[in-house]
């Protein structure tokens, strides 16, 4: 579920409502910020909102905030750029192997975001159409603006990679208690739906260091009942304790429908190597036994060792890019002193 919407309500019908009615808010809010005497100069927006006629209106300066890695963003470029006919007829084939302009990685069917392949749910069909008209609205403009939740070192290819927009790596966008530190209260983005507990704290400071596996699927997803007894085997079967966030009031699905797919495991599996990557069977659904296989290759010594390495390596270098001279704190002051602001 998210705010206002249930998985039973009619995605476009909702997302029509919230386009009205967040151009108005939105209006509303730059109007009473000009009477107060702190005129807006600059409109950062999340691809949601597709009131571009407005961004003339209300702002001098924009840029898009790109919450999903820069590689997501490259591949729905280039699939409104000149490959869609290719993944199109292709995707089916299980050897068919997609290179991207300045990408390294090669992209398979089940690597793409689900809306960009052939047998995406008709139910979804207006995310396509909304990342279109975003990439169209910044099309028109010259070397627009694009702020990607990432970081150089992390992606420094697919921040190049499209040679029309300037991506900027600014991430990673966490809470500054899990980043620098400099505030230790910091440690909520504020958007929670749902009143936080601590109850599990004393259990999982009973557990040696790094030894619990944390399983949770976000708030939205919502599994088939064979799914959620596949996963729950699996992780009983690997006898290893666990944290499984779930939501109580959340009814398993009666059946499996795609959506997006795995551009984030490609990355975490190939490029970043930090986690491995599950297999499904001809069904769409994960084996216990597949389960307990990758349970074991990250948790057990051998391979887990590379992972852990990795993940730390990963982990300092977002710490460096947002201290005061990492690459992403230069490239956010940047921006702010471009379109005036300072920082």
């Amino acid at each position: 579920m998210m705010m206002g919407f249930t998985m039973s309500d009619d995605p476009n019908k909702y997302m029509t409502e919230i386009r009205s009615r967040g151009a108005k808010t939105l209006k509303d809010t730059a109007l009473s910020a000009a009477e107060q005497g702190r005129p807006v100069t600059c409109l950062i927006y999340t691809p949601s909102y597709r009131g571009r006629q407005r961004w003339r209106v209300m702002s001098t300066s924009r840029a898009l905030l790109w919450i999903q890695p820069a590689t997501v963003l490259d591949i729905y470029y280039y699939y409104f750029n000149g490959f869609a006919d290719e993944i199109i007829a292709s995707s089916n084939d299980p050897s068919w192997k997609l290179q991207l302009p300045g990408l390294p990685i090669l992209l398979s069917e089940r690597d793409l975001p689900s809306f960009t392949l052939p047998n995406s749910s008709e139910r979804y069909s207006f995310a396509l159409a909304s990342f279109k008209e975003q990439l169209e609205a910044l099309d028109v403009e010259t070397k627009p603006k694009v702020l990607v939740n990432t970081f150089d070192s992390l992606e420094s290819d697919a921040l190049k990679a499209i040679d029309k927009y300037e991506l900027i790596g600014v991430g990673p966008l966490i809470p500054s208690a899990f980043l620098d530190g400099k505030d230790p209260s910091d440690t909520s983005f504020g958007g929670d739906l749902f009143q936080k507990s601590d109850d599990y704290i004393e259990w999982l400071n009973s557990k040696p260091e790094s030894s619990v596996v944390y399983v949770s699927f976000g708030s939205l997803l919502r599994l088939p009942k064979a799914q959620m007894e596949e996963i729950a085997k699996g992780l009983l079967d690997s006898s290893r304790p666990f944290l499984w966030l779930y939501e109580r009031t959340k009814k398993p699905m009666r059946r499996r429908k795609k959506r997006m797919r795995g551009t984030n495991a490609k990355l975490i599996e190939d490029a970043w190597r930090t986690g491995v990557r599950v297999r499904a069977n001809e069904a769409g659904v994960v084996e216990s036994g597949e389960i307990r296989r990758c349970i074991e290759e990250v948790m057990d010594e051998g391979k887990s060792r590379e992972l852990r390495q990795n993940a730390e390596k990963w982990k300092g270098l977002a710490r460096e890019g947002m201290e005061e001279n990492g690459s992403s704190n230069k490239n956010l002051k940047a921006f702010f002193d471009e379109v005036g602001g300072g920082f």
